[in-house]
């Protein structure tokens, strides 16, 4: 992340109010139609930001889209650990920069999904990548990232534009990470992680930090 790309101040207050809500699972229709830029700035967005990133931390998670918790808008929050800096905002209508040509570089790793959990499969995305947008007060934002922060920032975009990481794979990876999931569908309560307290450490991008991981 660039300098350009600012710890969110604002993000952080926001962690500390909210509530825990259901998370959506991949499946039902909010998962995958594009999501309503956002045009109001007002206390609903507000609570929730804070509700997402309350959301986020019980599930252990690094990033979380609206349509997880089941709202249809383009707003995602992070808070992702990456060559051992913290990253932490919010983004309202991102608009995803990634490079091209010589530029491109992919790097595969582990990804996974809060809104499929429990379910990992290896994934090839580029290597760096730039989000552009605004926050939940209105104040343009633009993060940069390499390694895990770069594939979190993807994956949170994607989100929004009703595509999921499980897309992106080719049908027999995607036959087997669903069925990874429905073994471990009976570990995730429906209205998980509502109800439960914030474990305090992001882990999933849904993931740890290390390159692995859920990246919502």
């Amino acid at each position: 992340m660039d300098e350009s790309a600012r710890e969110d101040q604002p993000a952080e207050d926001t962690t500390l109010t909210g509530t825990p809500r259901p998370i959506t699972r991949w499946g039902e229709p909010v998962m995958h139609r594009p999501c309503r830029p956002v045009d109001s700035f007002d206390e609903e967005l507000r609570t929730l930001v804070a509700d997402m990133f309350a959301t986020m931390n019980a599930a252990d998670g690094v990033g979380l889209a609206a349509n997880q918790v089941g709202v249809d808008l383009q707003v995602f929050v992070f808070d992702c650990a990456d060559d051992g800096v913290r990253h932490r905002g919010v983004v309202c209508n991102p608009r995803l920069e990634l490079p091209e040509g010589r530029d491109r570089t992919l790097a595969e790793s582990e990804e996974g999904c809060l809104s499929l959990p429990g379910a990992f499969a290896e994934l090839a995305r580029p290597d760096t990548a730039t989000v552009h947008g605004v926050d939940h007060t209105g104040a343009p934002v633009t993060y940069t990232g390499t390694g895990f922060l770069a594939r979190c920032l993807q994956h949170e975009s994607d989100h929004l534009q009703g595509v999921v990481f499980g897309d992106r794979l080719p049908g027999r990876l995607r036959k087997r990470l669903l069925k990874e999931a429905a073994e471990l569908a009976d570990d995730y309560a429906a209205d998980w992680p509502a109800g439960q307290p914030p474990s305090g450490s992001p882990q999933s991008m849904e993931g740890d930090g290390s390159g692995g991981g859920h990246v919502q």
